[in-house]
């Protein structure tokens, strides 16, 4: 039974009720014919015109259950363009509006499964050529190698070489992913250990001191004294100093200069800065550069440069330490890659 049915029920019994209890009042009242018929007419009228506002006034209720109803039919073909205008009483306004707003959340939803159901199907195409190249490429050499193609013990080494460098580079993308694939599930409990930045970046740097060599790189380092504690994991903020250390390396000129800079911001966080003199990039590409297999530079490749991994694990492992990563570029000027850091 519509809801309608159930008030105009309700209001039938009502209206019946008092004109029973009136006819029986007006028959003990000792009324003369005229009297009674003018009390009747007047009652059954006044009946008549009750009903008639019930159906005036349940005229915009009765509106906004249409409307309402017809764009849940939409919501659940998957149409969430539409909205639920608030007119009716005050609770239908109220329930329009929340309706309205549940409606936007269910569109947001429903985009961001989209775009995640993309991004799978782009995370698998990439894995999958990320994967089968170095794997046959390795295959390519060992059938040589096994096959007695090869007899110049040079070419032998420099083979076995390639086969150890591939093998190197597999491992490298599957610890990628696994590092990935722990962030997106939240396997990676925040653990805190109170450290000192400082002591970070020296240990990093010194991992790179062979590449800064050979690329004549002048490396600057710009930090207050008496940095306090910061609240982090320091294995992980390590990994993410490699990652950019090691991409400001990658795209700086022979001879450049990068400039490391910790500064702090305010009493609760630290910002940490890699400033290369690279290419810089474009504008349209930096809402991109955190994406997964995102590579900005479309001839580089994985000889070139990374698995396209590094700078999302960076980022959800700034994330999961509560804190923030950008980048301020310009292009034909470098690039400044930074995150913040919550004070201990």
């Amino acid at each position: 039974m519509r809801l309608r049915t159930y008030l105009l029920l309700a209001n039938f019994i009502s209206v019946g009720f008092i004109l029973f209890s009136l006819f029986y009042v007006y028959d003990h009242m000792k009324l003369t014919f005229d009297d009674f018929v003018l009390l009747s007419s007047v009652t059954v009228g006044a009946s008549l015109l009750s009903f008639i506002i019930h159906f005036i006034v349940m005229h915009p209720v009765q509106k906004s259950l249409r409307l309402i109803t017809h764009q849940a039919k939409r919501i659940s073909v998957g149409d969430f363009q539409g909205e639920v205008p608030d007119i009716g009483p005050k609770e239908f306004k109220a329930l329009a509006i929340q309706f309205n707003e549940m409606n936007k959340k269910l569109d947001e939803s429903f985009q961001k499964i989209k775009q995640t159901e993309s991004s799978r199907r782009e995370l698998v195409a990439n894995v999958s050529h990320d994967l089968r190249t170095p794997l046959a490429s390795i295959q390519s050499f060992v059938e040589a190698l096994q096959d007695d193609v090869i007899q110049d013990k040079n070419k032998m080494n420099e083979y076995l070489n390639t086969i150890q460098l591939e093998t190197k580079r597999l491992g490298n993308l599957i610890d990628d992913l696994f590092h990935l694939s722990r962030l997106d599930a939240g396997a990676d409990k925040f653990e805190p250990e109170p450290s000192f930045i400082d002591h970070i970046i020296i240990e990093t740097l010194q991992g790179f001191a062979i590449q800064f060599e050979d690329k004549e790189l002048d490396i600057s380092v710009i930090m207050p004294d008496n940095l306090p504690r910061l609240n982090m994991m320091p294995h992980k903020i390590i990994r993410v100093l490699q990652n950019l250390i090691g991409n400001a390396i990658r795209h700086s000129p022979k001879g450049g200069e990068i400039e490391l800079t910790v500064q702090n911001i305010d009493d609760k966080k630290v910002l940490v800065s890699v400033k290369d003199q690279g290419d810089g990039l474009p504008a349209e590409e930096i809402e991109k550069v955190f994406e997964r297999f995102y590579r900005t530079d479309k001839s580089r490749n994985r000889y070139s440069g990374g698995s396209g991994l590094g700078l999302a694990i960076a980022k959800g492992i700034i994330d999961l330490h509560g804190g923030d990563m950008g980048v301020d570029t310009q292009e034909g000027k470098g690039s400044r890659f930074w995150f913040t850091l919550l004070k201990n």
